[in-house]
């Protein structure tokens, strides 16, 4: 091994010699380097290798060769770098090459090599890189697509692009985006093409000799790789985003149309095609803009277009009366009616729009129970009360067992502030399991808290520990408890804790709270803190080391308390700590006795 090392270190002598030379390195930053080289060495040629000592090693020749750059361009020296740099980067990729050949699985290293290679322009190895990688994870489409993008954009080598891409159609034949990278490519291929033809028309050269292929140069080799994955892959998004690609280009106009057609007869059921060709009509038939056209030619043309559109999806909920058609419908009518405009009048129009296909879609009992919420939040926005009302009250008849509809209902009366807002919470706790309501159930003390009288509130809060599940009432136990010491003080609250005691299960900060309450009190008493303190330990000593800590503070920091009780409470707690935690409470104690903590 020791050879192997001193060997490789010798390499290094020419160029650190140069580097010396030519003013970059001093004599000391030289050795510092040798030095720091030959503990990286020793460290990749262990019996048992670890890919971190190679990452590491790989990074600080990157280091080395960033400093150089910038060393260079500080002094303006640009030579002799095929006996500096090349080196060097040799040495790093083969580094990459040994480190990837072990781990051959981990693809960040495969990518980490390949950022490098692009990086400082090594074209012939990152040929090589791709060619291994995709050998080993030929099952991983993304790398594919990546390798052929660069023989395209960087090697300018469509040829290389189109076959990586049928070598990898072999092996994933149903793959959307490898077909849409595909369909790109001959298009980008196509339209270099058209440019190069036209510049050498402009140029009046013989272009006989150059074999110019008009179907090449119409994009009919797109076109085959689009009729090709239509009849393996399924589904509307594959050919919208097809469709998409294909109008970048400007001489696709045909193709265009054939995937439109295909997209009409394929999907006419498909809500997706039927918003694509609503949405369409926004970009149709756009006035010429010309000096004379005015504010008000502008504002009428739009609303022209949004009517076309509507026309469309009018059409669309007719043919697909579906709720994913209805929310297609209702979502570009709240895109419309955000849009920013000067006119008033679009804006009214807009609106108006909007509430009516709400409307529609609720009288079709097809509106989403997510857009409700939309539909009543723009209703009370538009000052529309009464029918904010309306439409709450009929969101939470059809979806009855619903939390979030009767949540939403009730927040619309509290907001208006309706006379009926008890009735409404408890129509809402008959229709709703007892499972999940916990939000009911804090909107509704809440709302108390501010309206009723105390007895009510108090009255309520103990309703709702019996109404919800254990593990919700957890919480609903630690908002009584701080209500009831803003509202009634010390006295009555000791006595609330005392009663909500009797009943499992609890949480940390119900004790915590009471805990805090006590220590709020002018005449603040270590008896009572040790209560609550043990009373917290019953249920959450064996899992908390903090708990522990606070208690040991306590007894050290309170003028009733007695140091003689730390010692036992220390005890205590390592006999009840279980795992892991018992590691931390040592460790927290240990900060505690010096000081530290």
């Amino acid at each position: 091994m020791a050879e192997r090392v001193e060997q490789r270190l010798e390499d290094r002598v020419p160029e650190l010699e140069q580097l010396e030379r030519v003013g970059l390195f001093t004599r000391r930053e030289t050795r510092a380097v040798l030095r720091k080289a030959s503990a990286l060495e020793y460290k990749i040629q262990r019996r048992v290798l670890r890919k971190e000592d190679f990452i590491n090693y790989i990074q600080y020749e990157i280091n080395l060769l960033e400093l150089i750059k910038k060393r260079r361009a500080r002094i303006g020296y640009s030579f002799k770098k095929d006996e500096i740099e090349s080196s060097i980067l040799h040495r790093v990729h083969s580094l990459f090459n040994r480190a990837t050949g072990k781990w051959k699985e981990d693809v960040q290293l495969w990518l980490s090599h390949v950022a490098f290679c692009k990086q400082w322009n090594s074209k012939h190895q990152l040929s090589k890189v791709f060619s291994t990688m995709l050998a080993i994870h030929s099952n991983k489409p993304a790398l594919w697509i990546m390798a052929a993008k660069w023989e395209m954009e960087t090697q300018l080598s469509s040829e290389s692009a189109r076959h990586l891409f049928l070598r990898a159609l072999r092996f994933h034949p149903e793959c959307p985006k490898l077909y849409q990278e595909y369909f790109r490519m001959e298009l980008m291929h196509a339209e270099k093409q058209r440019k190069e033809k036209k510049k050498f028309e402009q140029a009046k050269m013989d272009l006989r000799k150059f074999n110019y292929s008009e179907e090449v140069l119409n994009g009919e080799l797109a076109r085959i790789i689009y009729r090709d994955a239509a009849q393996k892959i399924k589904g509307v998004e594959f050919h919208l985003a097809v469709l998409s690609i294909a109008k970048l280009f400007d001489f696709t106009q045909d193709l265009q149309k054939e995937i439109l057609e295909s997209l009409q007869t394929k999907y006419a059921d498909a809500p997706l095609m039927w918003d694509y060709m609503a949405r369409r009509e926004l970009e149709l038939g756009s006035l010429q803009t010309t000096e004379h056209t005015t504010k008000q030619m502008k504002v009428s043309e739009m609303t022209q277009r949004e009517e076309r559109c509507c026309a469309v999806f009018e059409e669309a909920v007719g043919a697909v009366p579906t709720e994913d058609m209805w929310k297609c419908y209702i979502t570009f009518c709240l895109e419309r009616c955000k849009r920013k405009t000067n006119s008033e009048e679009l804006k009214q129009k807009r609106l108006q729009r909007t509430l009516s296909v709400f409307n529609k879609a609720h009288e079709s009992s097809l509106l989403p129970e997510a857009l409700y919420k939309q539909w009543l939040q723009l209703l009370l926005e538009s000052s529309l009360f009464e029918k904010a009302m309306e439409v709450a009250e009929a969101a939470t008849k059809r979806f009855s067992l619903s939390v979030e509809m009767w949540q939403m209902r009730l927040q619309v009366l509290i907001q208006l502030k309706s006379d009926s807002v008890t009735q409404c919470f408890e129509e809402a706790v008959k229709h709703v399991k007892s499972k999940g309501t916990l939000s009911l159930w804090t909107l509704w003390v809440e709302w108390s808290e501010g309206t009723n009288s105390k007895e009510d509130t108090d009255a309520l809060y103990q309703r709702s520990l019996r109404a919800t599940t254990p593990a919700e009432s957890v919480t609903m136990k630690e908002m009584y408890l701080d209500w009831t010491y803003r509202i009634g003080g010390y006295k009555k609250v000791k006595r609330v804790f005392t009663s909500l005691c009797e009943n499992r299960p609890f949480s940390l900060d119900f004790f915590r709270k009471m805990i805090q309450i006590e220590k709020e009190q002018e005449s603040c008493k270590m008896l009572h803190l040790r209560e609550y303190y043990e009373r917290a330990l019953r249920e959450f000593g064996s899992t908390d080391s903090d708990l522990w800590l606070d208690y040991i503070k306590e007894e050290l920091s309170h003028p009733q308390g007695k140091l003689e009780n730390c010692g036992s409470i220390h005890w205590r707690a390592m006999k009840m700590l279980q795992g892991d935690v018992v590691e931390d409470f040592i460790s927290k104690y240990t900060l505690l006795q010096t000081g530290h903590l």
